[in-house]
């Protein structure tokens, strides 16, 4: 990825954790997994990177201020707010980006391995 990979890591973003489940108390068979919420803000000019997947982390997004730009497959998708962002699910191969003039905030919902 060379120069490609340095032009997208993460600055510009701020990650607080909202809330967890832990799914292996509810769901037989989905031991070591939570299911985790988490409200991320992305200043203006800001990437949540670098390039990355979500094999075994499935999730879905909410916008609630700005506009994220979702970039995956050399083609770009604005997601304005308020309203249902992307999916991210094994197929996903992507970063992120506030283009806009205003802080962008989304609600990620997501899956994960218990940490």
């Amino acid at each position: 990825m060379g120069n490609d990979q340095t032009e997208h890591e993460t600055r510009g973003v701020t990650v607080e954790l909202l809330a967890t489940v832990d799914l292996g108390a509810e769901i037989e068979g989905m031991a070591g997994r939570q299911l985790r919420m988490r409200m991320v803000t992305i200043a203006p000019g800001g990437v949540f990177g670098p390039l990355h997947d979500h094999v075994d982390r499935p999730g879905i997004v909410y916008m609630l201020q700005g506009t994220i730009t979702d970039h995956r497959d050399g083609v770009a998708t604005d997601y304005p707010s308020p309203g249902v962002g992307w999916p991210e699910d094994h197929n996903t191969l992507h970063w992120l980006e506030n283009r806009g003039t205003t802080p962008a905030v989304e609600i990620s919902v997501d899956i994960v391995r218990n940490t």
